[in-house]
């Protein structure tokens, strides 16, 4: 595995940072000044984020109780670590937040001492977001059924600065079968393991029609273990891709009442629920626009 890999995308206006399983696209806005000082702040902290998590890694597998918090020793780790815990009566592991933690972890060193007026960090769809007052920023959502052509406008008002997608088809594994599920919170982290959660709940449990794979005979040292995830999902009845919807949109709503998430939205089959306040709308061509996907 090369190391630490920082280069500019050809519009020249996003840094693209890469390490192993961390992608990441990154987009500040504001003074010049302050945007090449926040990136380079960016690079300098990319270059062990990795190497931190790796040497906590055989704990961070291990499944969170709700009673018991770990006390990890990397910023990136803590920030998973406490975004499980609330979740922690059901199985999760710090796992389930990483996209989100290490997007919110660049994202504070991004904007350590600058003044921006927006920035965002998008770690292959799970993304940290700053919003200055009165600013907004736009995402592009996949996984609908509509290609990108799905929109949500965030504000800086609404308090949500965090955003994630989670599905079977997504690049982890899943217990449900969601085509997307995307989850706005306070932070990456948490709208991260939220919409893991979410996902596994949308499920029709003993269902022919989907295939499932243990966990550990696709990747040996997942953190789910001999864990039944999804691997393909056959043609399912109006009725049953309905029930499934209304699985995850009963998890979604106690998230929601629980105060752990400000909003989620749920697609399966062309079909969607939709938990507190999303508007889903045609793109905004005057937004900055980063893309969550599954």
């Amino acid at each position: 595995m090369e190391g630490p890999q920082a280069h500019w995308l050809q519009d020249g206006k996003r840094l693209h940072l890469n390490h192993g399983p961390i992608d990441l696209i990154v987009e500040a806005f504001g003074e010049a000044d302050e945007c090449r000082a926040a990136y380079a702040q960016a690079v300098a902290r990319f270059q062990t984020i990795l190497i931190e998590l790796v040497e906590e890694l055989p704990e961070l597998r291990l499944p969170a109780f709700f009673l018991a918090p770990r006390t990890f020793t990397g910023p990136t780790a803590r920030r998973m670590e406490a975004a499980v815990m609330p979740l922690a009566e059901c199985f999760i592991t710090p796992m389930a937040a990483v996209a989100g933690s290490v997007a919110d972890e660049m994202l504070a060193a991004l904007l350590a001492g600058r003044k921006l007026d927006r920035a965002y960090v998008n770690n292959g769809g799970d993304s940290a977001l700053h919003l200055d007052k009165a600013t907004s920023i736009g995402l592009a959502v996949a996984g609908t059924g509509n290609g990108m052509a799905d929109r949500i406008t965030i504000r800086a008002q609404d308090g949500v600065r965090g955003v994630a997608t989670s599905g079977w088809r997504g690049r982890s594994f899943s217990l449900g079968i969601a085509d997307a599920v995307t989850v706005l919170a306070r932070t990456g982290a948490e709208a991260d393991a939220a919409a893991t959660l979410i996902a596994n709940a949308v499920d029709l449990p003993g269902n022919p029609a989907i295939r499932r794979t243990p966990a550990s005979d696709l990747s040996p040292d997942s953190d789910l273990g001999a864990r039944l995830v999804t691997q393909g999902v056959g043609t399912l009845a109006s009725g049953e891709v309905a029930r499934a919807l209304d699985n995850g949109l009963a998890v979604a709503e106690d998230f929601r009442r629980r105060g752990l998430i400000a909003a989620s939205a749920l697609f399966l089959g062309g079909e969607a629920r939709i938990s507190g306040s999303v508007a889903l709308g045609p793109p905004n061509k005057h937004e900055p626009e980063e893309v969550a996907h599954a």
